[in-house]
């Protein structure tokens, strides 16, 4: 959905490889899931917001658990899953400045 959109991601299988990718790639906005093996998202969380190059990066959520708007701090956006691809790209837009020129 983000690449027809002309956005250019990456993607990781677990909470530890986002780590890696995260700070390896230095991303404009990270899609979090919750649920993620081997760390959870909330755990990914903390630790990209104690990464001084990496805590000012915004965060959507994207999940199917219940209180989910509760497990972050301040995220930009959350989606409950199954997403609405319109709101979501516009969250992602909005997320990135895209339009605000």
């Amino acid at each position: 959905m983000l690449a027809k959109r002309g956005y250019d991601t990456v993607a990781a299988a677990d909470g530890r490889e986002a780590l890696e990718v995260a700070r390896r790639e230095r991303p404009d906005l990270v899609i979090l899931d919750l649920m993620m093996p081997n760390q959870t998202g909330t755990d990914f969380y903390r630790r990209l917001a104690k990464d001084e190059e990496l805590c000012r990066t915004p965060i959507i959520v994207v999940s199917g658990l219940a209180g989910r708007h509760l497990a972050l701090r301040e995220p930009f956006a959350v989606f409950d899953k199954p997403i609405d691809p319109e709101e979501f790209g516009a969250a992602v837009d909005r997320a990135l400045g895209v339009g605000d020129k």
